[in-house]
């Protein structure tokens, strides 16, 4: 009997644990957790927490047609990037240009940084650009590495959308400073869109002039 008093105690030791700092491990370990300990609206002063459960996705507003903007591009920079030979990735067309590679990783490192400065709301005084340098410089160095660019891209898409789960449709007007620029989110979110579309017109110019075809040119000649 004392074997399942004990069993019942240290199971509620871990589900106490786990809905606190010990979270992490019992994830790890696949322990009891249980999430309604933490109802939705006290997680929202919990970034941590929040991003464990993030709300799902909006049908309508300024964050579901920018998720519906990054979903596109996400799939066509993917796409491309796993369609191109490893050994193209330091292909440039001149000297001084971007190596593909190049384009890709900054791509990464853009992604990074802007979900940085939407993490504004969440974590007051930051701003698109700190760090910059070090995660710039960190993610160039692998460029050439068609791996490591890969998964870095795809990981920095999804840290974005994650992000800006995160974000309220009441905030579409609050400034935003990106790129240098004072702007609304609203506004932030047509620049970032703005910017994919630039450097996505590069690297197709880049693939078609190394013979490489879009993936997505070969499902939707008219897309």
């Amino acid at each position: 009997m004392w074997k399942n008093h004990a069993m019942k105690f240290t199971s509620l030791r871990l589900n106490l644990a786990c809905g606190g700092f010990l979270l992490p491990v019992c994830l790890i370990f696949n322990l009891s957790f249980v999430p309604t300990a933490f109802p939705q609206e006290k997680s929202n002063n919990n970034p941590k927490l929040y991003r464990l459960i993030p709300p799902s996705a909006p049908t309508s507003g300024y964050r579901a047609e920018f998720l519906e903007e990054l979903s596109y591009y996400e799939q066509r920079y993917t796409s491309l990037a796993e369609a191109t030979p490893a050994d193209k990735y330091s292909w440039r067309p001149t000297d001084g240009a971007r190596a593909t590679g190049e384009l890709l990783a900054n791509a990464a490192v853009v992604n990074v940084l802007v979900t940085r400065s939407l993490e504004g709301p969440l974590k007051p005084g930051v701003y698109y650009g700190m760090d910059s340098e070090a995660v710039r410089r960190n993610t160039m160095a692998v460029s050439a590495d068609k791996v490591k660019v890969l998964q870095a891209l795809k990981n920095s898409f999804n840290s974005l959308r994650t992000q800006v789960l995160l974000l309220n449709d009441g905030e579409a007007d609050k400034s935003q400073r990106l790129f240098g620029r004072e702007t609304t989110l609203r506004g932030a979110f047509l620049l970032i869109a703005s910017y994919w579309g630039e450097h996505l017109g590069q690297l197709t110019a880049y693939a078609q002039m190394n013979g490489i075809a879009p993936p997505w040119a070969e499902k939707s000649p008219q897309d």
